[in-house]
């Protein structure tokens, strides 16, 4: 884990471990998504009887560890970035433009939480479950718009605290 840039003291120790938090549930998962395809596969050709849900399994696990990673991420500001414009900025910009960024990253994290949000509300209004096993979906968008929301929340702390 590479070190998150927070706060000395208290505040500091706790994005920490939250980080670590995160990424242990990550981990986890990755490694559930692992699994699944290693029993899967073995008994569909050793076997002849595929794992049943493994691919919905396989989905929700994805989409889980992409949604609870994304506060790591922000923590540690470790999203993509394309600088192609930007070594050739004079350097007085940057504070600037690292402001605006973060906050519009902030604002568009917020966006899709709320959309993801809505998305969740109009699958459990009608009861939207997996096809195999019948999970339902809208406990996974809630998710989603939680971890997206927080993520936000995180970026707006940097461009507060950072600027």
């Amino acid at each position: 884990m590479s070190g998150t840039s927070g706060p000395a003291g208290a505040g500091g120790k706790r994005l920490t471990a939250t980080h670590a938090t995160l990424s242990v549930i990550c981990g986890l998962m990755l490694l559930s998504m692992m699994f699944v395809t290693l029993i899967d596969v073995v008994g569909r050709y050793l076997f002849g009887s595929p794992l049943q849900g493994a691919t919905e399994l396989t989905a929700l696990l994805l989409v889980s560890t992409i949604f609870i990673g994304l506060p790591a991420v922000c923590l540690d500001e470790e999203n993509v970035t394309v600088d192609l414009l930007t070594d050739h900025l004079p350097a007085f910009i940057h504070p600037a433009r690292r402001l605006v960024v973060r906050l519009l990253s902030a604002v568009v994290l917020m966006a899709a939480a709320w959309c993801i949000f809505a998305h969740g509300q109009a699958l459990s209004s009608y009861g939207e479950t997996t096809v195999s096993l019948h999970l339902p979906v809208a406990p996974f968008a809630y998710l989603c718009a939680a971890a997206t929301a927080v993520a936000a929340l995180i970026t707006l702390r940097h461009a507060i605290s950072r600027s």
